[in-house]
């Protein structure tokens, strides 16, 4: 089984050159400046009709903490039903408690408004607390991926704990591994890790997404 390639973008030529440069899957947010936040429905419908591979979407109601008002909850319920009625193919969410542990509730009632849509959490994760703990937390809530960069800076620093996470993740949940990810650097990840899944960065550039495709595709 090779190794999938996930590419992060916010615009319809970034989406058009991360698939040209043989991405598997897109992970389509707004502000990328501040971490992501939920894009227009007409962004979507755009992507979708002009890129032919699964768009993930991002809901999440602005930059900053990953902990939520009320409003900011019921604002994120609102884009999941958008983004799902514009075509995604999946939901990009999390949320965290104040004392930095994974917002149980909250997250359920993400994954139930994503009604059997596939849910990933996103690197809010490499802000909680007991990495081990929190995924488990994710596996019960219904979550079915989770992009972390093991809690580090980037992926690769990060590599002895994502390493921990696949292991523990068995086929109870998949890791995508992101966090500056680029070709020279994403064969020592997979090796270091055994992650299977990559998520990186396409700024309307297809080599640089081709240059990781490359790395993937001759993974055994």
């Amino acid at each position: 089984m090779t190794v999938l390639v996930e590419a992060c973008v916010e615009s319809l030529a970034d989406a058009q050159a991360a698939a040209r440069g043989g991405a598997d899957r897109l992970e389509l947010c707004a502000d990328l400046a501040v971490g992501g936040t939920t894009p227009s429905a007409d962004l979507i419908r755009a992507v979708k009709a002009r890129v032919f591979i699964p768009v993930f979407v991002m809901a999440r109601p602005r930059g900053g903490s990953f902990v939520y008002s009320t409003d900011e909850i019921e604002q994120t319920h609102r884009d999941i039903e958008t983004v799902i009625g514009a075509g995604a193919d999946g939901v990009v969410v999390g949320a965290l408690t104040p004392s930095s542990e994974i917002d149980v509730p909250t997250l359920r009632g993400f994954v139930a408004r994503a009604g059997g849509v596939p849910v990933t959490f996103h690197r809010a994760f490499d802000q909680a607390v007991d990495p081990a703990r929190s995924l488990d937390t994710l596996v019960d809530a219904g979550v079915q991926r989770v992009l972390t960069a093991g809690g580090r800076g980037t992926a690769l620093e990060g590599s002895a704990t994502l390493a921990s996470l696949v292991e523990r993740a068995g086929d109870r949940i998949v890791i995508l591994a992101g966090g500056k990810v680029r070709g020279p650097n994403a064969r020592e990840l997979i090796t270091r890790t055994g992650v299977r899944e990559l998520h990186a960065r396409c700024e309307s550039s297809a080599s640089q997404i081709a240059e990781i495709v490359d790395v993937a595709r001759s993974e055994p």
